[in-house]
């Protein structure tokens, strides 16, 4: 129940924290998309822990293992089964939890609803979960650039300190050259200093990542329930430590008049166009052809170095204190994450337009 996600190019993840694996099943994928390995473990890389001081310091090579649906280097349009196994658990970090509740965690809900609870690493609420969603978003890539459409994201805001630039005045791909995944090589600095101050602080920090999706065609998208933004918010607020998303203007665009927020349209060659793109990519839930862009806001991880009041499963009085290797800020690990699941949602958009094989 609520592991699975998407309606052809459809994933079923499984696993926890500090369970032997953890994995994911994708169905739906078209026969004879080329597998390209390197890529998938360059995107797990780019995921997993260990990465800098401003990472958590748990060590996962993350490799991966592909037991089905691949032969000779292409899928063959049955499932593709993905296993990325975990080395560096050490469950004893968390004992001293095992009957408490921390404060902004899983534990209690999970304990309320199944009545038992994984407490080593939150067990299947922990954020490596994640793994799953990009070795299956880095095959969504693979197939969206076989049509011409790249998903990317970039850090734009940690606390307070905000990137005021639009994506559209970026080089992306500078994204990747500072730990912190900013493209804006001065900006990442400051970010860097403030995520390690609030690390050696013994706290957390939060931040925005933006996406943007450019190459979609007009007409990906569901009326009504369906529409294309409302699946990429629910992918977005999927992911652990999201508490907001918006698309286009936004909650900006609240200030603006009917007439200063309208695209006009125009036509350039064949291709129909709007000068302007408030809407975000995105009308009537349906993709006009425009790039997409959105931003998803990251609380700040729950899990303090300090000691915190809470109370045991008994009901009892207890101190939390905080333990084991966990980020100080989210965000620059859930670039990859973020880039996965837009993948993920519009290669089933794409696959629902189109048929089911390339």
């Amino acid at each position: 129940m609520g592991s699975s996600f998407g309606n052809i190019f459809k994933i079923h993840t499984y696993g926890e924290s500090h369970g032997v694996a953890l994995g994911v099943v994708i169905d739906g994928c078209p026969a004879g998309l080329a597998i390209d390995e390197s890529f998938i473990q360059s995107e797990l890389d780019r995921r997993k822990p260990g990465q800098s001081k401003i990472t958590t310091q748990r060590k996962e090579a993350d490799e991966f293992e592909i037991v089905s649906g691949v032969f000779e280097g292409k899928s063959t349009g049955t499932p593709i089964s993905i296993i990325i196994r975990n080395g560096d658990q050490r469950s004893k970090d968390y004992s001293h939890i095992a009957d408490k509740f921390r404060p902004s965690h899983a534990d209690y809900t999970f304990q309320a609803k199944y009545g038992i609870r994984d407490y080593r690493g939150g067990g299947r609420s922990s954020a490596r979960e994640t793994v799953a969603r990009v070795a299956a978003g880095a095959i969504a890539k693979l197939l969206l650039k076989h049509y011409g459409i790249s998903c990317d994201a970039y850090v734009s805001q940690v606390g307070s300190l905000k990137l005021e630039k639009s994506y559209t005045e970026l080089d992306l791909s500078e994204a990747e050259n500072n730990i912190v995944r900013c493209p804006d090589s001065s900006l990442a600095e400051q970010m860097i200093a403030l995520i390690d101050e609030t690390r050696k602080n013994r706290d957390t920090i939060g931040g925005i990542i933006t996406g943007v999706i450019k190459g979609t065609p007009a007409g990906l998208g569901e009326p009504v329930f369906d529409k294309l933004h409302a699946e990429l918010g629910k992918a977005m607020l999927s992911i652990n430590a999201v508490k907001g998303f918006e698309y286009g203007s936004g909650f900006e665009g609240v200030k603006l008049n009917g007439s200063d927020h309208n695209d006009a349209f125009y036509k350039e060659e064949e291709q129909i166009k709007t000068k302007t793109n408030l809407s975000g990519g995105i009308q009537g839930g349906i993709s006009n052809g425009e790039d997409i862009y959105f931003n998803v806001a990251f609380k700040p991880v729950a899990t303090i170095m300090q000691d915190q009041e809470s109370i045991n499963e008994a009901g009892e009085k207890v101190t939390v204190s905080g333990k084991g290797r966990h980020d100080p800020c989210v965000v620059p690990r859930a670039v990859p994450i973020v880039e996965a699941m837009s993948a993920l949602v519009i290669a089933d958009y794409l696959l629902i337009s189109r048929s089911n094989r390339l």
